[in-house]
C-alpha cells in the first residue's frame, strides 16, 4: 500500500544525525543524511537531505537543504529544494524558499516568503500531540 505523507519527518529513512543543545557550530556545513540541530549554528549549510532546526534552537546564516523543517529561530535565509514546514514555535528573520512550504499558525516569519512551484503556502494547524516517552 502506497501511503502519501505528508509531513517530512514520516517520510524520513535511516538515521539522524543530531547536534545536542549544547554545542554550537561555527562555519560552513555539508553532508548527506538527515541533521537535527538542537543548539546554535553559525554559518552556511547545503545538505543533500533533510534539515531540522528544533524548537531552541537557532542558526545564524543561511540554511539550504533538500527540505526544512524550523521550530527553533534563524536569522537568515531558508533555502529547500523540495519542500519547507515551519512550527508554530519558529522565529525566521531572513527569506523564505522551496517547492512547497507549510507554515504553522503562531509562527513568525519576517521576511519574503517564495514558493517555487508558482503556488501559494498551505497553513496548518498542528493537531499531532507530543509523545511521551
Amino acid at each position: 500500500m502506497n501511503i502519501l505523507k505528508r509531513r517530512i519527518l514520516d517520510s524520513s529513512k535511516g538515521p539522524a544525525t543530531f547536534v545536542a543543545p549544547s554545542t554550537t557550530i561555527i562555519g560552513a556545513l555539508s553532508g548527506k543524511g538527515s541533521y537535527v540541530f538542537c543548539g546554535r549554528v553559525e554559518g552556511e549549510c547545503d545538505v543533500d537531505g533533510p534539515v531540522t532546526l528544533a524548537e531552541g534552537g537557532h542558526w545564524k546564516g543561511t540554511l539550504r537543504a533538500t527540505d526544512v523543517i524550523i521550530a527553533g529561530t534563524v536569522e537568515g535565509d531558508v533555502v529547500a529544494r523540495k519542500r519547507v514546514e515551519i512550527a508554530g514555535t519558529a522565529r525566521i528573520t531572513g527569506s523564505l524558499a522551496g517547492g512547497s512550504i507549510a507554515v504553522s499558525e503562531g509562527a513568525v516569519i519576517e521576511g519574503d516568503i517564495k514558493v517555487n512551484n508558482g503556488e501559494q503556502p498551505l497553513k496548518f494547524e498542528e493537531r499531532r500531540e507530543e509523545q511521551e516517552s
